[in-house]
This record gives C-alpha cells, structure tokens and sequence, in this order.
C-alpha cells in the first residue's frame, strides 16, 4: 500500500506541475510586474546595507539618528549626482565619437584579419582552420558583447522612473532600519529567530566588509585608470577607465576582462599605445592586489585563493559576467550556512546524548 500511495502522489505531484506549467499566460504577467516592483527595492536594500554602518556610527557618536541619515544619504547620492552630471555626458559624448569610427575601426580590424590569414595560409589546413574558428569565435563574442551593452543602456533610460523612486525607498529605510529589524523579527517564527540572526551576522561578518572595501577599491581603481589613459593620451579614456573599475569587482579574472577594450581601441592608434595601455592596467592590478586592497578589504573573507577560483569558474559557467560578479557573495553564504548546519547539528546531537550520560 505504502507503494500505492507513494505512486499516487508522484502521480498527483505531475498532474500539478502540468498544470501549473499550462496556466503560464496567466502567473508569468503577474511575475513580471512583482521583479519589477522589486527591483527598485531590492537596489535600495543594497544601498541601505551599505550605508547603515556608517550611519551607526555617527549615532553612536551621540548625533541624532534622522540628522545622520540625511547627511550620508546626501553625500552618497550627492555624490552620485555630481558624478552623473559631469561624467555622463563626457561618456555619451565618447560613445557617440566611438559608434561614429566604428567603420573605421571595423575596416582596420578587418585589415588585420587578412594579413593574419595571408600570413597563416601556408600553414597546415587544420592549423588554419583553428585560426580561422578563433577569428570567427572573437567575431561573435564581440558581437554579443556589444548588444548586450546596448541592451543594458537601452534597459537604464526606459527605467528611469524606477531609477528616480530608488532614493527615496533607500532613506526610509535607513531611517526606519530598527522598525524594519522589529517586523522581520516579529514575522519570522520563534524556533528560527536566534539561529537566523546569527547566521545573518556570520554572513555580514564575512561579506559585508568585503562588499564595502571591493567597491571602494573599484572606484579608486576607475579613477586611476581613467587619470592614467588620459596622460598617455589614450582615446575614451573615461569609457575605457570605467570599464575597468566595473571589472574590478570580479577577483583575479577582472583586470583581463577589463584590458581588452583597451587593448583593442589602442591598437588603432599604435603598438606603443597597445604596450602602455597593457602597462596602466597590470600597474593598476599590482597596485590594487599589494597596496590598496589589503589596506580596504583586506582579508575578510577568509577563502583560499583555490576556492574563489572555483567560484568564479562556476559562476562564469552558469551565468555568464553576472555568474561572476556574484560567484563571491554566494559563495561565502553558502559557506557560512554550511558551518553554521554543521554547528546546529552538532548541538543537536549534544544534546540529544546528555540525557544518557546523566543517567549514568
């Protein structure tokens, strides 16, 4: 019988995933419109998360809660603004300037392809045709590469509403953190509040200063690059600084991703500019991994190198430069809910064997 019911219920359990799965021109709309109510609150968690530390601080220092507060939220999205409005319309202006020379960008790359195969022709026919897959391959990334850009861009005007609504979600809800704290508190049930909490400091522990210092670092890094390709008289060079920076926040393989922009705009110009370009970016890279990181982030994380090299090549692999960007950050939570499992079993069984040993 049990293997009756047992079939019944598979059984049952199909019926309902079909089900469920035929119905999705009526759920998937209602999806959507939640992800995109969300969104804008879930960048406004962030931004509080990272900004509620420095508010503590100043309360702790005796200044009122809600006067520290607006102070942080105006220098952070002060600063935020000021940055846009000098820095955006130098970037679009350097995009445009780009798009327009990108026929001749195309035409002197595709001049390079054909000395490349002209030189490579003599060559075995199996030899050649991995040349020529490269070729094709690099074409295609570069391909998706850029229309997922535009995708992007595209995707930040058409949500400029959200945009403007993030701000003012973000300052109530540093000024309201206690209240928040409070509801989560009280919603979450009795058995779960207390391992919940310091699973939750366990991850802050391990993340929060982490996710702080890399993008400070990323922004010092951007701005260095950015400084160091307009001295060498490198084209775009704020677009190209800020990709660099972006990039930063993925470890290790960020710098690589980052170079390439570079590497391709300063071939136009010269080999020289493709040496200096290669020199700023691996001269920023020492400089990020000796002197600024260990001095921002330090060594919070407290992975070996080996495993956050894992991480990355399997975000990389599931999620693309997303996958990378957020390897780390899930990582260390799923580290953190692995030791803290294997602490909450253990006092479990403790526990469990106590009884006995009074007994005895």
């Amino acid at each position: 019988m049990k293997w009756v019911y047992r079939l019944g219920f598979l059984l049952l359990l199909f019926i309902v995933v079909y089900i469920f799965f035929k119905l999705q021109p009526i759920w998937v709309p209602v999806i959507n419109v939640l992800w995109k109510m969300l969104i804008p609150f879930a960048v406004a968690g962030f931004i509080t998360y990272l900004l509620h530390p420095v508010v503590e601080n100043l309360h702790a220092k005796g200044l009122h809660r809600g006067i520290a507060v607006l102070i942080i939220y105006c220098l952070f999205f002060g600063g935020i603004g000021f940055a846009i409005y000098k820095g955006l319309p130098a970037i679009i202006h350097q995009l445009r300037d780009l798009s327009e020379n990108a026929p001749a960008f195309a035409a002197q790359y595709r001049q390079w392809v054909d000395q490349v195969q002209d030189q490579t022709s003599r060559w075995p026919a199996g030899i050649q045709r991995q040349i020529d897959d490269g070729i094709i391959a690099v074409e295609n990334t570069v391909d998706k590469l850029l229309a997922k850009m535009i995708m992007v861009l595209r995707g930040i005007l058409s949500s400029i509403v959200t945009i403007a609504v993030i701000p003012f979600i973000a300052f109530y809800l540093l000024k309201d953190f206690n209240l928040m704290k409070k509801a989560a508190w009280y919603i979450t049930p009795r058995t779960w509040r207390q391992p919940g909490k310091k699973f939750l400091l366990e991850v802050d522990q391990s993340l929060g200063s982490y996710i702080r210092g890399q993008l400070l670092v990323c922004l010092i890094i951007g701005l260095l690059a950015s400084l160091s390709f307009w001295f060498a008289g490198m084209r775009y060079c704020l677009l190209l600084g800020s990709v660099v920076g972006v990039t930063n926040v993925i470890p290790y393989f960020g710098p690589l991703i980052g170079a390439v922009p570079a590497v391709i705009i300063a071939a136009t110009i010269s080999v020289k500019m493709v040496l200096v370009s290669l020199g700023i970016v691996f001269a920023l890279q020492f400089l990020e991994s000796n002197v600024i990181s260990p001095l921002i982030v330090g060594k919070s994380l407290h992975m070996h190198p080996l495993l956050i090299m894992a991480a990355l090549l399997a975000g990389g692999e599931i999620a693309g430069v997303a996958g990378l960007i957020l390897a780390v950050p899930v990582m260390v939570t799923i580290r953190a809910a692995i030791i803290h499992a294997k602490d909450h079993f253990a006092r479990i069984r403790h526990s469990e064997k106590e009884p006995a040993t009074d007994e005895i």
